[in-house]
């Protein structure tokens, strides 16, 4: 059971750059309003703590004082000492008792102690300063004790009120911050955006220049990235100053590939069509002294015998030469209408005369099948596919050839068979020229390793396609050819009536 291998690459790494800078404006954004309030809130805190103590102090110097001197009336409470505040607590313990103490309401009401919040404040140190304490269900209290002659003062100002500010600025900041972090990522995601622009064009140019076919003929690569985006003073400049400066180079490299091309081409095309007069002179020589076969010693019966053999064998590689020359070039081809049907059941007819030891067989479809073309050129094309199962496969082997039309509305025809398959590491390049199955130069069955480059090139000549799916067992080829339609067909003499540019 094969198992997926899981991506190497985090998942921040397949974020494009525009999200990266976006995500990290925020990130930063957020990271500097995070420290801000907090910053705020203890400073803030820190502040208003400060002025409740200054508080506490005053109202403990109040009930101190009233605690030890009495009211005018003679009282003693320091909790009615004048001008504490509401939510005040004040406490007077003398050997270890209270005294008399209490609490003031939100309303100026005296609300006695309960034992938890008495226990919370005997629990002071008497040194004079504040504490934070919870004194029991009346919350967080600043707290200080502080001695008088008979006893101990202890006086409370809630923390409530700090708490409540700290608890509305903090709201406010975060609300402001909130607000401030989605405002900078929309903005942000469009000033960058808009300053990564030059960059896409400078990919839209790299884009173009990919979809180019770069692998043969003649490339007119003109593209380039604007003048605009090449400006060296900035990072994407120098980017699409590179990458223009790339380009020139591979133009250059590319049009002397093209010119080299041209002359190899012209080089094949003139040394073919020259070799044709010799070679015809040597297959009549030949031929000539082979009628006189009876007057010569038999050994050079046999050696005249060898030179015409050869000679044919020439002519057909030099044929073959001149005709991809010819394809290259772009010569037109004579284009008529073709009954595929019968062309293959020739075809197949005259490889089982050639191969009588291999299994042959054909299907085809009810209907026929018509294609505009040169019928020598696609008969070629299925002699060379059936003379390869022939010849690469043992006998035996059992060759199918089927015609179809397939879903897209275009011919199909298929040449399988069941031999040892195509070697993986030579098929990427079965349609180049002179690819050989093995790395032998000689070939008893008169191979040239031109039959599948001129198949390939016939069909682009025919705005066709050949594919090849080969594994021990089992290896096929499939021709595809644009079918002509009854309408076309109507319009159509059965005579050449046109010519299809290669």
């Amino acid at each position: 059971m094969a198992v997926r291998a899981k991506s190497a690459l985090p998942r921040w790494g397949r974020l494009s750059l525009r999200a990266k800078l976006t995500v990290s404006i925020v990130l930063l954004l957020s990271l500097v309003c995070l420290v801000i309030g907090v910053v705020s809130e203890f400073a803030l805190r820190a502040f208003l703590v400060n002025q409740t103590d200054g508080q506490l102090y005053a109202a403990t110097a109040r009930a101190a004082d009233f605690a030890t001197h009495g009211g005018p009336l003679g009282g003693r409470n320091p909790l009615d000492a004048p001008g504490q505040g509401a939510g005040t607590v004040n406490a007077h313990f003398s050997g270890g008792q209270l005294v008399d103490g209490g609490s003031l309401s939100q309303h100026g009401q005296r609300v006695m102690l309960t034992p938890d919040q008495l226990a919370a404040l005997q629990s002071l140190p008497v040194d004079g300063r504040a504490y934070t304490r919870t004194v029991g269900d009346l919350g967080d209290y600043r707290v200080t004790a502080v001695a008088i002659p008979d006893g101990v003062v202890v006086t409370g100002v809630p923390l409530e009120p700090v708490q409540q500010t700290l608890l509305t600025v903090g709201l406010i900041l975060f609300g402001v911050a909130a607000a401030g972090v989605t405002g900078a990522a929309f903005i942000g995601a469009f000033a960058v955006r808009r300053t990564l622009r030059p960059l896409d064009r400078v990919a839209a140019t790299a884009a173009r220049v990919s979809e180019l076919p770069l692998d043969r003929g003649y490339v007119d690569l003109s593209v380039r990235v604007p003048d605009g985006d090449t400006d060296p003073r900035t990072e994407v400049g120098q980017v699409g100053s590179a990458l223009n400066l790339m380009l020139g180079h591979i133009s250059a490299a590319l049009a002397a590939r093209h010119e080299s091309e041209l002359r190899v081409r012209r080089f094949v095309a003139d040394a073919s069509h020259e070799l044709r007069t010799p070679l015809a002179a040597i297959r009549g020589y030949a031929e000539l002294a082979s009628r006189g076969r009876m007057q010569v010693p038999p050994d050079i019966a046999r050696s005249m015998t060898r030179i015409e053999s050869e000679a044919d064998r020439m002519t057909t590689l030099v044929e073959d030469l001149l005709l991809l020359a010819r394809l290259d070039a772009g010569r037109p081809l004579d284009v008529a209408e073709v009954d595929l049907a019968r062309l293959v059941a020739d075809a197949v007819s005259d490889a089982h005369v050639a191969g009588p030891t291999h299994q042959w067989r054909l299907e085809l479809p009810d209907a026929p099948l018509f294609v505009l073309g040169d019928v020598q050129r696609l008969y070629q094309v299925l002699a060379n596919l059936l003379t390869n199962a022939r010849v690469h496969t043992p006998p035996g082997t059992t060759v199918g050839t089927a015609l179809a039309r397939s879903a897209d509305g275009s011919a199909v025809v298929t040449v399988t068979d069941n031999g040892p398959g195509i070697a993986p590491e030579l098929l990427p390049a079965v349609f180049e020229r002179f690819a050989r199955g093995d790395s032998s130069r000689s070939r008893a069955a008169g191979s040239t390793g031109l039959g599948m480059a001129i198949a390939a090139a016939v069909l682009v000549a025919h705005h066709g396609t050949i594919e090849v799916d080969s594994r021990p067992g089992h290896t096929e080829f499939a021709v595809r050819l644009p079918v002509l339609v009854p309408l076309q067909r109507a319009q159509s003499p059965q005579a050449p009536v046109a010519q299809l540019e290669a």
